[in-house]
């Protein structure tokens, strides 16, 4: 069987961000107050060989919550009818008076932006000015800018034939396999069109407090009993597991018996997210197990 084209991956011509941001013809009308170049801004000279859109959209913050103590939501409205992202994908995020320029991942589904015409990152804190600055400065009304990019998505054709998907995450690396699993569950929603097999999250963190979007992948897991299932792994818990996370937690890390009932050779495709070392013990694992590499989807612009 081959695997259905799920990712693809083309290459753009990337000017420098400030004619991107300051080109009269631009959607955008975002301005930027001083050059920025690939050798200051770390995240777009990571990705300079990685799929992004040419367009650039304004986007006001609406909304700011707190995922976890580390973590902070930002909700973000996008009002131009053209702007659009495919389930995993990431954002260059360009904020005014901010030297270097942030990369997140969109953690909400395709079809939340066609309900409500917004997007959700979800951002750790770090002191890395993008990642800094969402923490300390941000607030509702921040105005910032998009480009959509990334070669690591979820976005089957009506006519694809039904996969069972594996999502492999490992602390923040959650955000780009939420926005696929909700947008399964999206697809399942609709009842026309792809239809998804069996979708099955292992998600890693410290501890359940770390965990983001816990209930809300509890409530598809419920909704979709016969479709959704997840084990939350925590390798460092010092208290008390919730009574309502105590079915789906495991302790320790993701291991090769845990993966090994989730993995079917024919039908099996794996998205995986999370840290280096994670990626390549758990693609080495994956591989053991009979999964081809081509079916084994991760990125690789850190």
């Amino acid at each position: 069987m081959s695997v259905p084209c799920f990712v693809k991956t083309t290459r753009c011509l990337m000017g420098t961000v400030k004619s991107l941001l300051t080109r009269s013809s631009e959607i955008c009308s975002f301005k930027a107050t001083r050059k920025m170049s690939l050798g200051q801004a770390d995240h777009l000279k990571r990705t300079a060989s990685v799929y992004r859109q040419e367009a650039v959209f304004s986007a006001r913050v609406c909304a700011i919550t707190n995922e976890s103590n580390t973590v902070k939501k930002l909700q973000l409205e996008v009002t131009h009818p053209d702007f659009s992202f495919r389930a995993g994908q990431w954002v260059d995020f360009f904020i005014s008076g901010v030297e270097k320029v942030g990369g997140f991942s969109v953690c909400s589904s395709p079809a939340l932006l066609l309900r409500n015409g917004v997007i959700e990152l979800a951002v750790k804190y770090t002191k890395h000015p993008p990642a800094h600055w969402v923490h300390t400065e941000c607030t509702v009304d921040s105005h910032v800018a998009l480009r959509v990019g990334g070669d690591f998505y979820f976005d089957p054709s009506p006519s694809d034939p039904t996969m069972d998907l594996l999502l492999v995450a490992g602390g923040v690396g959650i955000n780009p396999l939420y926005s696929i699993l909700m947008h399964s569950a999206d697809l399942l929603r609709e009842t026309q069109g792809y239809l998804p097999g069996r979708t099955h999250l292992c998600y890693s963190a410290k501890n359940t407090k770390e965990l983001l979007f816990k209930n809300n992948i509890i409530g598809v897991c419920q909704e979709f009993p016969d479709k959704f299932s997840c084990v939350f792994h925590v390798t460092q818990q010092d208290f008390e597991i919730e009574q309502s996370l105590q079915p789906c937690t495991a302790s320790g890390r993701i291991s090769e018996e845990s993966l090994r009932h989730c993995v079917d050779p024919e039908h099996t495709l794996c998205y995986l997210c999370g840290p280096p070392p994670m990626i390549e013990n758990v693609s080495t694992v994956l591989q053991r197990l009979g999964l081809s590499e081509d079916r084994i989807l991760f990125e690789k612009w850190w």
